[in-house]
């Protein structure tokens, strides 16, 4: 008998098991794709974001309101600690302008490479293509390319990722296996993702061009930031952050020269010529991008005066909803607070635990979505070493 078990190779997956491995105790991962980390591999091909360089609170503000149950378990392993952490693999990080922390290789596979190497010497097993299809007589039952594999372990950690990017292994198909046995979960949904919109073809020569800086207000929430034009609709950092409220129905509105106020543009309008056309006020008056002028002249085309003032300042994007889930960079939903212990042992299975994007809580791009995973997974396996130990 294998002292523990993990099933999953994202983040939350390898830091708890590395918490058992130092424990000194036997780890066998197991993981149904080809190869470890897949979505952790995808999440760093344009510069891995690590975590947020912010005091605590703050960091922890931004997980939003009804995630305050995560609070302890990420400030046990705070930004600075996964900034320590990514050093010891010998990855040293820097710190961007807006506060985000990436290694300097920016990608994610040197990093993921060091950690399977570090894993693998400390005596951690490694199986792939092996899927995982629930418990038989407490038993945890695999199809593997040599036939159905039992294993049963002493702990098990489970770190199955969310329901987006299943191409990845993020399927959420393991809900069922725990509703079956009682497990009451929270719907999925998705978390920063982006938004549906009906272009006409005026906008399709902008498609793919980013938008900054604008100010994106949605409900009460006022961000700076970019969003990016798309066949598909919009998407981008600005839209993820918001992507919780939109999804809620809240409107979307556009500041899309956030750097000028409207008196000031008021006044550059004013010293135009009355013949002056409106591709000359946008673009020499305003001095806006061709793809900001495309936007106004989309949703504000018989905007004169001081109204092209306000739909630059406050330009509403009628939305059809948001992507389909599995396009969602994580998904919010999974197993709530209310199914865990303190130490994320599922109240209806004794000894499994859970970490990482299963858990029942979301949080924005920028960082903090990694470090949660990597704090719950270490939290995880903490508790789970602990558990071993008390037996």
């Amino acid at each position: 008998m294998i002292d523990a078990l993990v099933i999953g190779s994202g983040p939350a997956g390898l830091m708890a098991a590395e918490q058992l491995a130092d424990a000194g105790h036997s780890v066998v991962i197991a993981d149904a794709k080809t190869s470890f980390g897949r979505k952790f591999l995808m999440a760093g091909k344009s510069g891995l974001n690590l975590t947020k360089d912010q005091p605590i609170n703050e960091f922890l503000a931004a997980f939003g309101a009804g995630n305050e149950w995560i609070h302890p378990i990420v400030a046990e392993f705070p930004p600075s600690s996964v900034s320590s952490w990514a050093n010891t693999l010998g990855q040293e990080v820097f710190t961007g302008s807006s506060g985000r922390v990436f290694p300097k290789a920016m990608k994610a596979s040197p990093l993921l490479r060091a950690w399977m190497t570090r894993l693998t010497g400390k005596g951690v097993t490694l199986q792939t293509r092996w899927f995982w299809r629930g418990w038989e007589n407490d038993a945890a039952i695999f199809d593997t390319p040599d036939g159905l594999k039992a294993l049963k372990p002493k702990v098990t950690v489970l770190a199955l990722g969310g329901a987006s990017w299943a191409r990845l292994g993020s399927t959420g198909d393991w809900a069922k296996i725990l509703r079956d046995m009682g497990v009451t979960l929270s719907p999925f949904q998705p978390i920063n993702m982006g938004f549906k919109v009906n272009w006409s073809d005026h906008m399709i020569p902008h498609f793919g061009a980013p938008v900054k800086p604008v100010r994106l207000k949605a409900g009460e929430q006022s961000i700076l930031g970019e969003i990016v034009i798309s066949d598909k609709g919009i998407e981008g950092g600005a839209v993820y952050a918001a992507s919780k409220s939109l999804r809620d129905g809240a409107p979307l509105t556009l500041d899309i020269m956030p750097d000028v106020t409207a008196k000031d543009l008021a006044a550059r309008l004013a010293k135009q010529s009355d013949k002056a056309s409106r591709p000359t006020i946008l673009r020499k008056a305003f001095g806006l991008s061709a793809v900001k002028a495309a936007l106004v002249n989309e949703y504000a085309r018989t905007a004169r005066g001081k109204d092209l003032v306000w739909a630059i300042k406050s330009l509403d994007i009628p939305l059809e909803g948001p992507r389909p889930m599995d396009e969602a960079i994580s998904t919010s939903g999974g197993i709530p607070a209310s199914e865990l212990t303190d130490g994320l042992m599922l109240r209806k299975k004794a000894s499994v635990f859970c970490a990482g994007e299963m858990l029942d809580w979301d949080a924005p791009t920028g960082g903090y979505l990694i470090t949660a995973c990597l704090a719950t997974g270490r939290h995880a396996g903490l508790a789970a070493a602990e558990y071993l130990s008390s037996r």
